[in-house]
């Protein structure tokens, strides 16, 4: 098992509860809440390459107002008539329109199995991009406990979990989703979130491939002759 960098792993899974946080809309909580010194943190912490995006993410927020942050959170993945950048991912993975009675079934096939559940009162369908980066931090979380735990078999687990996630849901889509971003937005601040997330997710993307190799090596190197 590799070396457990207790900070970095704590750091991984705040990065992706904050910008969960962020695909909801724009509020004062984000400023009295100090939201962006900590995904600078955090950001710093993960990786040095994601330090400077970060700021600048941080930076946008605080340069813009909150009402023009609203009506570009609208007009991006609200409508009027159709959002320039639909949040959910059955829009960009060619699957049947989703709608409260027609849930994506591949995505909650992935929950069940983290263990994951939405609450009945949330009023987002659950192929939402805010979900969807909530189901990777509870991934994380776990994975963490039980690497920390040096628990091998559920670490396996796990990441297996997450290198379906993003290898069949999140990962393929997050590329075309911010490219709409960076291509719709009027405001700086959700440029720079789609910049970010993208960015973030393909360290994690890498990550979890790193860790699906040891795995296969592991695995390899016990089967009898």
């Amino acid at each position: 098992m590799s070396e457990f960098a207790p900070d970095k792993a704590s750091a991984r899974e705040d990065l992706f509860r904050f910008l969960s946080a962020c695909f909801y809309e724009p509020a004062p909580e984000f400023a009295e809440e100090k939201l962006f010194d900590s995904i600078r943190l955090a950001a710093n912490t993960v990786h040095p390459d994601l330090a400077e995006p970060a700021r600048r993410l941080g930076d946008a927020f605080v340069a813009q107002d909150l009402q023009s942050l609203l009506v570009d959170y609208t007009r991006l993945f609200l409508g009027p008539i159709e959002a320039l950048a639909s949040p959910y991912g059955a829009s960009w993975l060619n699957l049947p329109t989703v709608t409260d009675d027609n849930p994506p079934p591949a995505v909650l096939a992935l929950y069940s199995a983290g263990g994951f559940e939405i609450d009945p009162e949330f009023r987002e369908l659950p192929d939402h991009v805010a979900v969807e980066l909530e189901f990777l931090y509870l991934l994380t979380f776990n994975s963490n406990r039980a690497q920390a735990a040096d628990k091998a078999d559920e670490l396996a687990d796990l990441d297996l979990l997450r290198s379906r996630f993003l290898g069949e849901h999140l990962g393929v889509w997050i590329g075309p989703f911010a490219a709409a971003i960076k291509q719709g937005a009027a405001t700086v601040f959700y440029r720079e979130l789609a910049e970010f997330t993208e960015r973030f997710l393909q360290f994690e993307s890498v990550s979890v491939d790193l860790c699906q190799s040891r795995l296969n090596a592991s695995v390899a190197r016990i089967k009898p002759n």
